[in-house]
């Protein structure tokens, strides 16, 4: 293990040796291992956001398998999915990619104002299918905010109890949020940190953006000279506010974007201190060969090779 592995699975002090055991296992998994750096790949897109907006761009992604198969050959540190997905090949590819079983889901054809999550999995699936880890959404300022975080905490403590790592997705919305403040630096900063007060061992958030959704904060951040202007020093605020950095958090690549961009992003997380990222629609929706290859361009940006 390596000395910055062995550093942030000490963060981590009221876990049970299985639960630092399957963060390890991802912190040790693919291109990446080692280094404290992960890239994982998602996909619940099927299921959040329908089956033609997720994989009309290329077909072959309707097929489960090939998510697994594209994770191993571009060396990602796991792979994250709901219940249908990872059943399909858990069995197959047992032992060869760290696996999240992604809990709860929440479907585009009934339009809420404040959106909510159904819980479509359980703990025991996720050790049923060999899983490292469960992945749970919240929603930061939905007016069902609050039963989805009392279902997250009563899934993560069964969770710990079994060993599992608990990976959280923190998105912003509901009703009193315009749809630019979903992720407003402030905004994004206040998610993450209310994920790693529910307990996350890995947070999932946004990139923020310079817009600043409170005045009362804005007022703050001239204050105190907070800087928020790049993409890095928003980066690094939003570190700084997961108890200080001593949680991992990583963040998402969301719609789809040309490479030039991505990568500018990559850079951004990497030197603002994140830990990674996990990208999903902008890895499956290209051609396989594209996709090996923009992961790890990814991976060469997070080593600090390029």
């Amino acid at each position: 293990m390596s000395t910055r592995v062995s550093e942030i699975l000490s963060w981590y002090e009221s876990d049970c040796p299985g639960t630092l055991a399957n963060l390890r296992r991802i912190l040790g998994h693919g291109t990446l291992a080692d280094t404290g750096k992960l890239v994982i790949l998602p996909v619940d897109q099927g299921f959040e956001h329908g089956p033609d907006r997720s994989f009309a761009r290329n077909p072959v992604a309707n097929d489960p398998l090939y998510h697994f198969d594209l994770a191993i050959s571009a060396g990602c540190s796991a792979f994250a999915a709901p219940l249908g997905f990872l059943e399909a090949g858990a069995r197959r590819f047992a032992g060869d990619l760290p696996l999240i079983l992604k809990l709860n889901n929440h479907e585009m054809l009934f339009a809420d104002g404040n959106p909510t999550q159904a819980v479509t999995a359980t703990v025991e699936d996720a050790l049923r299918l060999g899983c490292c880890g469960i992945g749970f959404t919240v929603y930061p300022g939905s007016a069902h905010a609050t039963t989805m975080y009392q279902q997250l905490r009563k899934i993560a403590a069964k969770a710990r109890l079994a060993g599992l790592a608990v990976v959280v997705w923190s998105y912003p919305r509901g009703e009193q949020l315009a749809k630019d403040d979903e992720t407003a630096i402030d905004v994004i900063s206040y998610a993450a940190h209310i994920a790693a007060q529910l307990g996350a061992h890995i947070i999932k958030v946004k990139l923020p953006t310079e817009n600043v959704a409170n005045p009362d904060i804005r007022s703050i951040y001239d204050e105190l000279d907070v800087h928020i202007e790049s993409a890095a020093d928003r980066v690094r605020h939003v570190v700084r506010n997961v108890f200080g950095g001593r949680r991992i958090i990583v963040f998402s690549g969301g719609a789809r974007k040309v490479d030039s961009e991505l990568l500018e992003e990559v850079r951004a997380i990497r030197d603002g201190g994140g830990f990674g990222s996990i990208v999903g629609r902008n890895v499956f929706q290209r051609p396989r060969e594209d996709a090996v290859a923009l992961l790890s361009k990814f991976m060469a940006i997070y080593s600090d090779a390029t």
